[in-house]
């Protein structure tokens, strides 16, 4: 039998607004079908590092994301141990593959670029 938990209003505003921001709900999408470095964020939507850096800030402060440290390279992904986790999953989900972002990545050799 599932339960289905519920978020309050105010909270749910709160990961909507952070989620509001139209690169952040994409790095979000993403980060759903595989972890990335900041690097390739930084390629994928051609910004500043410092710019990608504070999104990336802003989904980790919240708890949406998570990091794992591969050598002197950090990757993030989505974190599964969220309590928002289903509430944000259920709103990627409605939302189209960025896959062919980074399979363009990876066909310009960016791919790869913290290995």
């Amino acid at each position: 039998m599932q339960t289905t938990q519920y978020i309050d209003i105010e909270t749910a505003a709160g990961l909507l607004k952070l989620l509001g921001d139209k690169t952040r709900l994409s790095m979000m999408k993403i980060m759903s079908e595989h972890e990335c470095c900041v690097c390739e964020l930084v390629d994928l939507f051609e910004m500043s590092q410092p710019a990608i850096s504070q999104h990336v800030r802003k989904l980790k402060d919240s708890g949406l994301i998570k990091e794992r440290r591969g050598g002197q390279w950090i990757y993030y992904s989505l974190n599964p141990d969220s309590p928002f986790h289903p509430f944000v999953l259920h709103i990627l989900n409605e939302l189209p593959s960025q896959r062919f972002k980074v399979d363009e990545l990876e066909a310009r050799g960016k791919r790869v670029c913290c290995d």
